[in-house]
């Protein structure tokens, strides 16, 4: 038996799909499309997870979406008649498109990968839950979704139990920590729906001046629950995420997007909503703590990819123990989706916990060969041990190196397959790969790689974080970390096992030989606006437009020194597209 979990048409599309329980692939339309947060049906996605699953569409049991859409135009008809006349507009504009898509589901499926059988539809925080309970392989545990809105849910709260989730609790649309979030998002010039991260990354350069303000914003009780006030928002109008009144509390205009000097006022409001976030977070899991009895927490949502909140849930909550599903955002619902057909509703022996998150794409060491040779690449061909340690020495040595290896990683971090890689030791290295290879703003801080059974000689953290979705201080008294530091001291962990990847993890291991420190920095390969690479065409391109010095791809390794020029072979080639 076969399933496909689906999640589309509001952004990042992916598809998930299961072979007999066991996960076969997992993947998100923009690796392929090379649209950053895709939203389209995601053709290309599925077609690979079914020639990854050497079958075809008529060959799936089922196909199911990962929300009701019937639900979701329920809100907006509902909210549009409260609100009216006030977003007519915008309601009307969006209506084709959702007719057009959500309602057509079963057409779209037929047209796009010929996919004629049984249609189902999960709910959108119940797709949320079962990504992280189903995956985390423990037999019973408390969850909590957090993200902008669902249906009507924008927060849920349960327990996981065997084969079975109970969603006891939810906070209902307009108030939403994620569309506050959101909205700060927008305020502070960012993208929403994109650049959430970059508020996390900004925070702690700023002070906490503002959360007299956050918190005529939102008002928070004991439990964690939660209003906003709704006469600072217009999302419910679908116009605009505020009114001026949000930006006369704060005393400034709205920053032009991705424009203009980002000074000490937009630090401290993004440090001032942080404090909110984590202060929510915290009392939701101590709350949940309290009415469950359960100190294991399974995460999910747009907000579980706060690892800032998550790292402060494990320390100051009686929550001892979190799992945060990898591809926490829209794309985990996908596989939330298919993991809840298949063991929820279907009732299907269950999994151990997530056994790998290299579920997408990969190609083979000719595939690659023919790649590199199509460019007149120059590169050496080396067994796995003399590989690792040209790898160490290259990085030894300062020099920043791409490492694609293997299937593509599943969730928006690189986690050591598409990675770019470089010696945390050196001081100037974050500053280095943020202007010439990244070519992202500089306060953006680098996760450190760090061997597992290391972890807490060199971070105040003693559990694992294998999806680089914790945040802890880096320990006093050790080599200094410059490059993965951020400014507050903290580090955004990802541990390695071998059990989980063994080439990274001997390189790591190797690198500590030589150095005495086993930790390397980890950031996705990619440069700033792109998604992540994903065929080796995809890296051998990022490498020669950017500053790496040297790529390590399957067995290959090159220099960029010695490669020829990049000839543009098309305008798809260089720009991506279609």
């Amino acid at each position: 038996m076969r399933v496909l979990g689906l999640s589309c048409f509001y952004h990042d599309a992916a598809v998930c799909l299961i072979d007999e329980g066991r996960i076969v692939a997992a993947a998100t339309e923009e690796s392929f499309s090379r649209k950053k947060h895709d939203s389209t049906f995601p053709a290309r996605a599925a077609n690979y997870a079914l020639r990854e699953g050497r079958i075809t569409a008529s060959d799936l049991s089922a196909v199911i979406f990962y929300d009701k859409p019937m639900k979701k135009l329920d809100r907006a008809l509902r909210t549009h008649l409260d609100q009216f006349p006030f977003g007519l507009g915008p309601f009307v504009r969006k209506m084709p498109h959702v007719f057009g898509t959500e309602l057509r589901l079963a057409k779209v499926l037929r047209e796009e990968i010929g996919f004629t059988g049984p249609l189902l539809y999960s709910e959108h925080h119940l797709s949320h839950a079962a990504s992280a309970f189903f995956a985390s392989g423990w037999e019973e545990a408390a969850i909590l979704t957090v993200d902008g809105v669902g249906e009507w849910a924008t927060s849920t709260w349960g327990v996981g139990r065997g084969n079975n989730i109970e969603l006891q609790g939810e906070t209902r649309f307009p108030h939403s920590l994620g569309l506050l979030y959101s909205a700060i998002t927008f305020y502070l010039g960012f993208k929403v729906n994109s650049a959430e991260y970059k508020v996390m990354g900004l925070a702690p350069y700023g002070h906490p001046r503002f959360v007299d303000q956050m918190r005529k914003l939102i008002h928070i009780a004991d439990d964690g629950s939660f209003r906003l006030d709704m006469s600072y928002f217009d999302f419910e109008r679908g116009q605009r995420m505020y009114n001026a009144r949000l930006e006369e509390l704060f005393g400034r205009p709205t920053r032009p997007l991705e424009e203009g000097e980002l000074e000490s006022f937009h630090h401290d409001v993004a440090r001032s909503l942080q404090v909110i976030v984590d202060e929510v977070m915290v009392k939701l899991a101590t709350h949940i703590v309290e009415k469950t009895g359960l100190t294991r927490l399974c995460l999910a949502g747009g907000v579980a990819l706060n690892c800032v909140a998550n790292g402060e849930v494990l320390r100051r909550s009686p929550v001892t123990e979190i799992f945060v599903q990898p591809s926490a955002g829209d794309a985990g619902g996908a596989m939330g989706a298919a993991l809840q057909l298949w063991n929820g509703l279907l009732q299907k022996p269950r999994l151990p916990r997530l056994e790998s998150v290299y579920l997408g794409p990969g190609q083979s060491t000719e595939e690659v060969r023919a790649t590199l040779d199509g460019y007149g690449a120059k590169y050496v061909e080396l067994d796995r041990e003399a590989l690792l340690a040209r790898s160490v020495e290259l990085l030894a040595s300062s020099k920043v190196v791409g490492w694609h290896h293997g299937r593509m990683e599943w969730g928006p971090r690189a986690l050591g397959h598409r990675s770019i890689l470089g010696d945390p030791r050196v001081l100037d290295m974050r500053d280095v790969i943020n202007r010439k290879i990244k070519m992202r703003e500089g306060f953006r801080p680098f996760a450190p790689s760090v061997l597992e059974d290391k972890v807490s000689e060199w971070f105040e953290m003693d559990c694992p974080s294998p999806y680089m979705l914790l945040v802890a201080p880096v320990r006093a008294g050790k080599t200094p970390l410059p490059s993965i530091t951020h400014v507050d001291n903290s580090a955004r962990v990802q541990t390695i096992s071998r059990e989980q990847d063994a080439l990274y993890y001997d390189l790591i291991a190797a690198f500590g030989e030589r150095t005495g420190v086993p930790v390397l920095i980890n950031t996705s390969m990619n440069v700033r606006g792109e998604p992540m690479v994903n065929t080796a065409d995809d890296t051998y391109r990022c490498f020669m437009r950017t500053g790496m010095d040297a790529l390590v791809i399957d067995r290959f390794v090159m220099l960029k020194e010695e490669q020829p020029p990049l000839a543009l072979r098309s305008a798809r080639d260089e720009f991506g597209l279609d």
